[in-house]
Protein backbone atom coordinates (compact mmCIF):
# COMPACT_ATOMS: atom_id res chain seq x y z
CA UNK A 1 0.00 0.00 0.00
CA UNK A 2 2.82 2.04 0.43
CA UNK A 3 3.85 1.90 -2.91
CA UNK A 4 0.57 3.15 -4.50
CA UNK A 5 0.00 5.81 -1.58
CA UNK A 6 3.44 7.14 -2.90
CA UNK A 7 2.48 6.79 -6.42
CA UNK A 8 -0.49 8.48 -6.26
CA UNK A 9 1.06 11.98 -4.32
CA UNK A 10 3.76 11.92 -7.32
CA UNK A 11 1.20 11.61 -9.98
CA UNK A 12 -1.21 14.05 -8.54
CA UNK A 13 1.61 16.63 -7.84
CA UNK A 14 2.39 15.80 -11.91
CA UNK A 15 -0.70 16.74 -12.59
CA UNK A 16 -0.92 19.39 -11.09
CA UNK A 17 2.20 20.76 -13.13
CA UNK A 18 0.28 19.56 -16.20
CA UNK A 19 -2.51 21.29 -15.77
CA UNK A 20 -5.50 21.30 -18.61
CA UNK A 21 -3.27 20.43 -21.02
CA UNK A 22 -3.88 16.94 -21.13
CA UNK A 23 -0.75 15.74 -21.87
CA UNK A 24 -1.01 12.52 -18.70
CA UNK A 25 -1.48 8.84 -20.59
CA UNK A 26 -4.37 8.40 -18.59
CA UNK A 27 -8.00 9.72 -17.11
CA UNK A 28 -8.11 10.96 -13.67
CA UNK A 29 -11.02 8.74 -12.43
CA UNK A 30 -11.25 5.90 -9.44
CA UNK A 31 -8.57 3.10 -10.57
CA UNK A 32 -9.79 0.81 -13.50
CA UNK A 33 -7.37 -2.48 -13.34
CA UNK A 34 -9.45 -3.87 -16.09
CA UNK A 35 -9.52 -0.66 -18.60
CA UNK A 36 -10.00 -2.24 -21.90
CA UNK A 37 -10.95 0.57 -25.09
CA UNK A 38 -10.40 4.54 -24.48
CA UNK A 39 -13.34 5.46 -22.90
CA UNK A 40 -14.67 2.85 -21.22
CA UNK A 41 -14.94 2.11 -17.21
CA UNK A 42 -14.66 -0.60 -15.31
CA UNK A 43 -15.72 -1.24 -11.54
CA UNK A 44 -12.90 -1.79 -8.89
CA UNK A 45 -14.81 -0.03 -5.80
CA UNK A 46 -18.04 -2.01 -5.11
CA UNK A 47 -20.94 -1.62 -2.62
CA UNK A 48 -21.51 -4.30 -0.39
CA UNK A 49 -24.89 -6.49 -0.91
CA UNK A 50 -23.84 -7.47 -4.49
CA UNK A 51 -23.51 -10.66 -6.25
CA UNK A 52 -19.93 -12.73 -5.21
CA UNK A 53 -19.73 -14.07 -8.79
CA UNK A 54 -22.07 -14.51 -11.93
CA UNK A 55 -20.89 -18.05 -13.22
CA UNK A 56 -19.08 -20.87 -12.11
CA UNK A 57 -18.14 -22.83 -15.52
CA UNK A 58 -15.55 -25.66 -15.65
CA UNK A 59 -13.88 -25.49 -18.96
CA UNK A 60 -12.75 -29.23 -19.85
CA UNK A 61 -10.49 -29.97 -23.09
CA UNK A 62 -11.74 -32.40 -25.36
CA UNK A 63 -10.58 -34.52 -28.21
CA UNK A 64 -11.26 -33.37 -31.62
CA UNK A 65 -11.08 -35.51 -34.93
CA UNK A 66 -7.73 -34.26 -36.11
CA UNK A 67 -6.11 -35.71 -32.60
CA UNK A 68 -5.89 -32.01 -30.90
CA UNK A 69 -7.64 -30.98 -27.90
CA UNK A 70 -10.17 -27.86 -28.31
CA UNK A 71 -11.14 -26.09 -24.67
CA UNK A 72 -15.10 -26.43 -23.83
CA UNK A 73 -17.38 -25.21 -21.45
CA UNK A 74 -18.58 -28.79 -19.40
CA UNK A 75 -20.73 -27.37 -16.25
CA UNK A 76 -21.84 -23.83 -15.90
CA UNK A 77 -23.76 -22.69 -12.17
CA UNK A 78 -26.25 -21.12 -12.52
CA UNK A 79 -27.98 -21.83 -15.55
CA UNK A 80 -29.90 -18.93 -16.68
CA UNK A 81 -33.20 -18.79 -18.00
CA UNK A 82 -36.16 -16.70 -19.12
CA UNK A 83 -33.77 -14.04 -20.71
CA UNK A 84 -34.03 -11.29 -22.71
CA UNK A 85 -32.77 -11.12 -26.61
CA UNK A 86 -30.11 -9.53 -25.31
CA UNK A 87 -29.39 -10.96 -22.57
CA UNK A 88 -29.13 -14.13 -23.97
CA UNK A 89 -26.67 -12.69 -27.16
CA UNK A 90 -24.41 -11.30 -24.64
CA UNK A 91 -24.37 -14.34 -22.53
CA UNK A 92 -23.28 -17.04 -25.43
CA UNK A 93 -20.63 -14.13 -26.34
CA UNK A 94 -19.58 -14.69 -23.01
CA UNK A 95 -19.73 -18.27 -23.03
CA UNK A 96 -18.27 -18.34 -25.95
CA UNK A 97 -14.81 -16.66 -24.86
CA UNK A 98 -14.37 -18.46 -21.87
CA UNK A 99 -12.55 -21.18 -23.13
CA UNK A 100 -10.26 -19.38 -25.29
CA UNK A 101 -8.86 -17.88 -22.16
CA UNK A 102 -9.10 -20.56 -20.08
CA UNK A 103 -6.33 -22.81 -22.09
CA UNK A 104 -4.88 -19.79 -23.56
CA UNK A 105 -1.78 -21.93 -24.52
CA UNK A 106 -3.11 -23.68 -27.82
CA UNK A 107 -4.76 -26.91 -28.02
CA UNK A 108 -1.18 -29.02 -27.99
CA UNK A 109 -2.11 -30.84 -25.02
CA UNK A 110 -1.86 -34.84 -23.85
CA UNK A 111 -3.27 -36.80 -20.88
CA UNK A 112 -0.93 -36.13 -18.02
CA UNK A 113 -0.35 -38.27 -14.66
CA UNK A 114 0.86 -34.66 -12.82
CA UNK A 115 0.35 -31.31 -13.19
CA UNK A 116 1.12 -28.61 -10.77
CA UNK A 117 -2.28 -26.61 -10.50
CA UNK A 118 -1.34 -22.63 -11.46
CA UNK A 119 -4.09 -19.53 -10.35
CA UNK A 120 -4.49 -17.22 -13.05
CA UNK A 121 -7.01 -14.04 -14.35
CA UNK A 122 -8.09 -12.77 -17.62
CA UNK A 123 -10.46 -9.53 -18.22
CA UNK A 124 -13.27 -9.60 -20.64
CA UNK A 125 -15.20 -6.78 -22.46
CA UNK A 126 -18.78 -6.34 -22.90
CA UNK A 127 -20.32 -4.44 -25.94
CA UNK A 128 -21.55 -1.88 -23.50
CA UNK A 129 -18.49 -1.64 -22.17
CA UNK A 130 -18.46 -3.12 -18.70
CA UNK A 131 -16.18 -5.35 -17.98
CA UNK A 132 -15.85 -9.12 -16.10
CA UNK A 133 -12.70 -10.67 -14.84
CA UNK A 134 -12.34 -14.57 -15.00
CA UNK A 135 -10.75 -16.20 -12.11
CA UNK A 136 -8.94 -19.23 -12.98
CA UNK A 137 -7.67 -22.52 -11.05
CA UNK A 138 -6.40 -25.09 -13.55
CA UNK A 139 -5.69 -27.80 -12.00
CA UNK A 140 -5.47 -32.18 -12.44
CA UNK A 141 -9.02 -33.87 -11.38
CA UNK A 142 -8.59 -36.91 -8.72
CA UNK A 143 -7.91 -40.27 -10.18
CA UNK A 144 -5.70 -42.58 -11.61
CA UNK A 145 -3.69 -42.98 -14.71
CA UNK A 146 -3.16 -40.17 -17.33
CA UNK A 147 -5.59 -37.45 -16.94
CA UNK A 148 -6.17 -34.26 -18.76
CA UNK A 149 -6.33 -30.98 -16.61
CA UNK A 150 -9.70 -28.61 -16.64
CA UNK A 151 -10.22 -24.99 -15.63
CA UNK A 152 -12.60 -23.57 -12.69
CA UNK A 153 -13.04 -20.33 -13.67
CA UNK A 154 -15.06 -17.89 -11.59
CA UNK A 155 -16.92 -15.30 -13.61
CA UNK A 156 -17.28 -11.69 -11.60
CA UNK A 157 -17.63 -7.86 -11.81
CA UNK A 158 -16.05 -7.87 -8.63
CA UNK A 159 -11.92 -6.99 -8.45
CA UNK A 160 -10.74 -8.87 -5.19
CA UNK A 161 -8.48 -10.94 -6.41
CA UNK A 162 -7.06 -12.17 -2.73
CA UNK A 163 -10.49 -13.32 -1.76
CA UNK A 164 -11.41 -15.02 -5.37
CA UNK A 165 -7.80 -16.89 -5.08
CA UNK A 166 -8.94 -18.02 -1.39
CA UNK A 167 -12.75 -19.26 -3.28
CA UNK A 168 -10.79 -21.25 -5.64
CA UNK A 169 -8.75 -23.20 -2.62
CA UNK A 170 -11.75 -24.54 -1.29
CA UNK A 171 -13.35 -25.28 -5.08
CA UNK A 172 -10.52 -27.10 -5.60
CA UNK A 173 -10.28 -28.83 -2.28
CA UNK A 174 -14.03 -30.12 -3.18
CA UNK A 175 -12.83 -30.88 -6.73
CA UNK A 176 -10.83 -33.52 -5.00
CA UNK A 177 -13.70 -35.62 -3.15
CA UNK A 178 -16.59 -34.86 -5.72
CA UNK A 179 -17.99 -32.02 -8.26
CA UNK A 180 -21.24 -32.58 -5.98
CA UNK A 181 -20.10 -31.28 -3.48
CA UNK A 182 -18.70 -27.66 -5.11
CA UNK A 183 -22.69 -26.77 -5.91
CA UNK A 184 -24.01 -26.49 -2.44
CA UNK A 185 -20.36 -24.26 -1.52
CA UNK A 186 -20.95 -22.03 -4.05
CA UNK A 187 -24.77 -21.78 -4.36
CA UNK A 188 -24.17 -20.43 -0.34
CA UNK A 189 -21.82 -18.17 -1.69
CA UNK A 190 -23.87 -16.89 -4.21
CA UNK A 191 -26.81 -16.54 -1.89
CA UNK A 192 -24.67 -14.17 0.53
CA UNK A 193 -23.73 -10.09 -0.13
CA UNK A 194 -20.67 -8.95 -1.15
CA UNK A 195 -18.97 -7.72 2.48
CA UNK A 196 -17.98 -3.96 3.00
CA UNK A 197 -14.47 -2.95 3.55
CA UNK A 198 -12.51 -4.55 6.00
CA UNK A 199 -15.83 -6.94 7.11
CA UNK A 200 -16.19 -10.80 7.00
CA UNK A 201 -18.94 -12.93 5.37
CA UNK A 202 -19.36 -16.95 6.68
CA UNK A 203 -20.33 -19.45 4.51
CA UNK A 204 -21.57 -22.59 5.62
CA UNK A 205 -20.66 -25.93 3.73
CA UNK A 206 -20.95 -29.18 4.66
CA UNK A 207 -18.43 -31.91 3.35
CA UNK A 208 -18.94 -35.63 3.74
CA UNK A 209 -16.97 -37.27 6.57
CA UNK A 210 -15.81 -33.86 7.78
CA UNK A 211 -19.22 -32.15 8.34
CA UNK A 212 -20.35 -28.46 8.19
CA UNK A 213 -17.23 -26.19 7.91
CA UNK A 214 -17.37 -22.71 8.09
CA UNK A 215 -15.61 -20.33 5.81
CA UNK A 216 -14.75 -16.74 6.05
CA UNK A 217 -14.26 -14.56 3.70
CA UNK A 218 -12.73 -11.23 5.11
CA UNK A 219 -12.73 -8.27 2.38
CA UNK A 220 -9.41 -5.93 2.74
CA UNK A 221 -9.87 -2.96 4.64
CA UNK A 222 -7.94 -1.15 2.38
CA UNK A 223 -10.34 -1.45 -1.09
CA UNK A 224 -7.85 0.75 -3.35
CA UNK A 225 -5.75 -1.98 -3.79
CA UNK A 226 -7.83 -5.18 -3.17
CA UNK A 227 -7.68 -6.13 -7.20
CA UNK A 228 -3.72 -6.50 -7.40
CA UNK A 229 -0.79 -7.82 -5.51
CA UNK A 230 1.81 -6.02 -6.07
CA UNK A 231 4.57 -8.61 -4.48
CA UNK A 232 4.92 -10.88 -8.01
CA UNK A 233 6.19 -7.79 -9.97
CA UNK A 234 8.73 -6.24 -6.93
CA UNK A 235 10.24 -9.72 -7.01
CA UNK A 236 10.72 -10.03 -10.58
CA UNK A 237 12.04 -6.27 -11.50
CA UNK A 238 14.30 -4.29 -9.95
CA UNK A 239 12.94 -0.73 -8.66
CA UNK A 240 14.76 0.59 -11.49
CA UNK A 241 12.94 -1.16 -14.32
CA UNK A 242 9.73 -0.72 -12.40
CA UNK A 243 10.09 2.94 -12.70
CA UNK A 244 10.87 2.75 -16.90
CA UNK A 245 7.63 0.61 -17.08
CA UNK A 246 5.96 2.84 -15.62
CA UNK A 247 7.17 6.04 -17.21
CA UNK A 248 6.17 3.86 -20.52
CA UNK A 249 2.67 3.43 -19.19
CA UNK A 250 2.58 6.98 -18.56
CA UNK A 251 3.35 7.74 -22.67
CA UNK A 252 0.63 5.41 -23.52
CA UNK A 253 3.40 3.18 -25.14
CA UNK A 254 2.92 -0.66 -26.39
CA UNK A 255 3.90 -2.79 -23.55
CA UNK A 256 4.40 -6.44 -24.26
CA UNK A 257 5.09 -8.70 -21.08
CA UNK A 258 6.66 -11.97 -21.34
CA UNK A 259 6.62 -15.02 -18.88
CA UNK A 260 5.24 -18.89 -18.66
CA UNK A 261 3.10 -19.05 -15.89
CA UNK A 262 -0.15 -17.87 -16.28
CA UNK A 263 -0.26 -16.28 -12.81
CA UNK A 264 2.98 -14.57 -13.25
CA UNK A 265 1.38 -12.73 -16.33
CA UNK A 266 -1.56 -12.08 -15.13
CA UNK A 267 -0.58 -10.55 -11.33
CA UNK A 268 2.59 -8.78 -12.65
CA UNK A 269 0.25 -6.75 -15.67
CA UNK A 270 -2.71 -6.21 -12.80
CA UNK A 271 0.25 -4.77 -10.62
CA UNK A 272 1.45 -2.56 -13.22
CA UNK A 273 -2.16 -1.01 -14.55
CA UNK A 274 -2.49 -0.23 -10.55
CA UNK A 275 0.84 2.04 -10.66
CA UNK A 276 -1.21 4.18 -12.77
CA UNK A 277 -3.19 5.10 -9.98
CA UNK A 278 -5.31 7.67 -9.71
CA UNK A 279 -5.07 7.66 -13.28
CA UNK A 280 -6.47 4.23 -15.52
CA UNK A 281 -4.67 2.77 -18.70
CA UNK A 282 -7.25 3.98 -21.07
CA UNK A 283 -6.49 0.88 -23.82
CA UNK A 284 -6.07 -2.66 -24.56
CA UNK A 285 -5.39 -4.63 -21.51
CA UNK A 286 -5.29 -8.06 -22.42
CA UNK A 287 -3.33 -10.10 -19.18
CA UNK A 288 -3.12 -13.21 -21.17
CA UNK A 289 -3.25 -13.22 -25.00
CA UNK A 290 -4.36 -16.91 -26.41
CA UNK A 291 -2.33 -17.93 -28.64
CA UNK A 292 -4.79 -16.75 -31.83
CA UNK A 293 -4.84 -13.90 -31.06
CA UNK A 294 -1.17 -13.01 -30.74
CA UNK A 295 -1.33 -10.63 -34.07
CA UNK A 296 -2.74 -8.25 -31.14
CA UNK A 297 0.59 -6.99 -30.69
CA UNK A 298 0.48 -5.21 -34.43
CA UNK A 299 -2.18 -3.20 -33.05
CA UNK A 300 -1.30 0.39 -33.74
CA UNK A 301 -3.07 1.29 -30.54
CA UNK A 302 -1.34 1.03 -27.04
CA UNK A 303 -1.65 -1.49 -25.44
CA UNK A 304 -0.82 -3.47 -22.54
CA UNK A 305 -0.73 -7.34 -23.04
CA UNK A 306 0.70 -10.80 -21.19
CA UNK A 307 2.63 -13.20 -23.63
CA UNK A 308 4.02 -16.65 -22.67
CA UNK A 309 8.10 -17.02 -23.46
CA UNK A 310 7.15 -19.56 -25.70
CA UNK A 311 5.96 -17.22 -28.32
CA UNK A 312 9.14 -14.67 -28.21
CA UNK A 313 10.56 -15.38 -31.53
CA UNK A 314 6.94 -15.15 -33.14
CA UNK A 315 6.57 -11.46 -30.92
CA UNK A 316 10.00 -10.29 -32.27
CA UNK A 317 8.97 -11.17 -35.50
CA UNK A 318 5.90 -8.82 -35.72
CA UNK A 319 6.12 -4.95 -36.69
CA UNK A 320 5.76 -2.31 -34.32
CA UNK A 321 6.65 1.33 -33.03
CA UNK A 322 7.21 2.63 -29.66
CA UNK A 323 6.90 -0.63 -27.85
CA UNK A 324 8.64 -1.94 -24.55
CA UNK A 325 9.30 -5.64 -24.27
CA UNK A 326 9.98 -7.36 -20.70
CA UNK A 327 11.05 -11.07 -19.95
CA UNK A 328 9.48 -11.49 -16.13
CA UNK A 329 11.40 -14.93 -16.66
CA UNK A 330 14.65 -12.86 -16.17
CA UNK A 331 13.95 -9.50 -14.99
CA UNK A 332 15.04 -7.37 -18.06
CA UNK A 333 13.65 -5.46 -21.21
CA UNK A 334 14.31 -7.07 -23.84
CA UNK A 335 13.16 -4.44 -26.55
CA UNK A 336 13.31 -0.37 -25.32
CA UNK A 337 12.40 2.68 -27.36
CA UNK A 338 16.04 4.37 -25.44
CA UNK A 339 14.20 7.30 -23.70
CA UNK A 340 12.97 5.80 -20.84
CA UNK A 341 15.43 7.42 -18.63
CA UNK A 342 14.50 11.00 -20.00
CA UNK A 343 10.86 10.89 -19.81
CA UNK A 344 10.41 11.63 -15.44
CA UNK A 345 11.89 14.92 -13.89
CA UNK A 346 15.54 13.66 -12.36
CA UNK A 347 13.97 14.50 -8.83
CA UNK A 348 10.92 12.57 -9.65
CA UNK A 349 13.04 9.66 -10.23
CA UNK A 350 15.05 9.53 -7.42
CA UNK A 351 11.94 9.85 -5.03
CA UNK A 352 10.15 6.61 -6.82
CA UNK A 353 13.46 4.83 -6.16
CA UNK A 354 14.08 5.48 -2.74
CA UNK A 355 10.60 4.39 -2.16
CA UNK A 356 10.44 1.05 -3.92
CA UNK A 357 13.79 0.51 -2.43
CA UNK A 358 12.61 1.22 0.95
CA UNK A 359 9.64 -0.80 0.34
CA UNK A 360 11.51 -3.81 -0.68
CA UNK A 361 14.11 -3.76 2.42
CA UNK A 362 11.13 -3.07 4.58
CA UNK A 363 9.11 -5.96 3.34
CA UNK A 364 12.29 -8.18 3.18
CA UNK A 365 11.97 -8.17 -0.79
CA UNK A 366 14.39 -9.86 -3.09
CA UNK A 367 13.92 -8.48 -7.04
CA UNK A 368 16.19 -9.07 -9.83
CA UNK A 369 18.87 -6.74 -10.61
Amino acid sequence: ASIGNFLRRSLRRAGRREGKDGASAAENTPPQVTQGKQGERSSVFYSAGQFFFEYLVVVSLKKMPDGHYEPKITYQFPKRENLLKGQKEEEERLLQAIPLFCFPDGNNWAPVTEFTSETFSFVLTNVDGSRKIGYCRRLLPSGRGVRLPEVFCIISCLGCFGLFSKILDEVEKRRQISMAVIYPFMQGLRESPFPAPGKTVTIKSFIPESGTELIELTRPVDAHLEHVEFQALLQRLSPHLILHIFASAMLERRLIFLAEELSVLSQCIHAVAALLYPFTWAHTYIPVVPECLLDTVCCPTPFMVGIQMRHLERVLEQPMEEALIVDLCEGKIIRAVGDEEEILPGKLQNEMLLSLNRHNNNNNVHSKD
